[in-house]
């Protein structure tokens, strides 16, 4: 990571538009902004906890082991969002690994100063639960799916769940670069699945290819497909 000069974005970021005007000024004296190139890990499953991230810009993954050599994401964090706050309370390393999947800008706090921060700022300390209680449900509902949607259908609930956080370009791909192995960890699936799963949605005419990107041609016949 290279540091760079400090800025801040009080409209998106999710700790600077929810704390106290007053306190902003200490969160500009605190903070360090880092530069990431797509592919570096920001930091991994173990390491020890030195405090939480936002993202300025770019788009960034955070993501368990599954074994030895598979990965599971468990969601993407853009820009504003907060992430390695998995590491609050008595864990003494992160649960969890977060790595860039484009070029990006990010926020960094050390502990301290965080949990300062929850003391002073109600409505951060608010917003941030509510924020833990939608990802708890959110966790919970991929972990049923895992266990009893078919792989097909998770593909198809996990294209749907990118054009909604990504939006689409002006010619109708997913706003998002991600690689086939990213999409199969973020479904739960084998590269080769998923694979053949994209092929089998083409083939039914749900969606479109371009190289890596990918378009709906039936929205509504994929939603039903996946949720129904």
């Amino acid at each position: 990571m290279t540091k760079k000069q400090s800025i801040c974005d009080s409209e998106s970021c999710f700790l600077c538009k929810n704390c106290l005007n007053e306190w902003k000024p200490a969160i500009t004296a605190h903070k360090k902004n880092f530069k990431v190139k797509k592919g570096e890990i920001i930091f991994k499953e173990g390491d020890p906890v030195t405090g939480i991230y936002f993202v300025f810009s770019g788009s960034v993954k955070v993501y368990k082991k599954w074994d030895e050599e598979k990965e599971l994401i468990i969601r993407f964090a853009r820009e504003g969002a907060v992430f390695g706050h998995r590491a609050l309370g008595k864990n003494n390393t992160y649960p969890i690994s977060a790595a860039a999947i484009e070029p990006s800008v990010i926020c960094y706090l050390d502990m301290e100063f965080f949990e300062a921060t929850l003391k002073v700022n109600t409505n951060f300390t608010y917003q941030l639960l509510m924020f833990f209680a939608d990802e708890l449900r959110e966790s919970e509902k991929r972990m049923r799916n895992l266990a009893h949607m078919p792989v097909k259908r998770r593909v198809a609930e996990a294209l749907l769940a990118l054009k909604n956080q990504f939006g689409t370009t002006k010619d109708g791909f997913i706003n998002i670069d991600l690689s086939r192995q990213d999409l199969a960890s973020y479904a739960g699936a084998t590269y080769e699945t998923v694979f053949r799963m994209i092929n089998e949605l083409v083939n039914d005419k749900l969606i479109s290819l371009s190289g890596k990107h990918i378009r709906f041609v039936n929205e509504e016949a994929l939603i039903n497909f996946a949720r129904n």
